[in-house]
């Protein structure tokens, strides 16, 4: 009886293989398998760029964090200037006030050391032609002595 169940087990194979029913079969299994395999390296391929999306994902937020914190920082200064500037205007009236001033004492000390120096000039020139004359009167009554004494002779 085995015999006889393996030998239509045969036939029926046998049967299958020249009606092409079997190598359908293998082809479609085969197919499967393919398409099985495909599908596992696509699946595997988006696991390997999950990690650089996440990085890429990472980066494009710490970007947009880091633009929001400028723009913050650009608002906030704004702000600053604009409550800083009655201030400024101020200093730079008190600045303007207090170069005013230095300069009008750099003025007056130029005029005042001018003065002095056209001063300290006269004063030197007469003391010059003080010391001119007392030098001329020695010379005088030498050269009037020889003069005389030649008129003498």
């Amino acid at each position: 009886m085995k015999k006889l169940l393996e030998f239509g087990r045969k036939a029926m194979f046998y049967v299958r293989v020249l009606s092409g029913y079997e190598e359908r079969r293998i082809r479609s299994f085969r197919l499967q398998l393919e398409k099985r395999i495909q599908q596992a390296q696509e699946r595997k391929a988006a696991l390997r760029k999950i990690p650089e999306q996440a990085i890429l994902a990472e980066v494009r937020r710490m970007v947009e964090e880091m633009q929001t914190l400028n723009r913050k920082l650009d608002e906030t200064e704004a702000a600053i200037e604009e409550y800083f500037k009655p201030i400024d205007k101020e200093a730079e009236a008190i600045m303007k006030m207090q170069l005013e001033g230095e300069e009008k004492t750099m003025r007056e000390m130029m005029k005042a050391m001018q003065q002095q120096a056209l001063l300290e000039k006269t004063e030197s020139n007469k003391t010059a032609k003080v010391h001119d004359i007392d030098t001329d009167q020695n010379q005088d009554p030498s050269s009037s002595t020889a003069a005389h004494q030649a008129q003498m002779r």
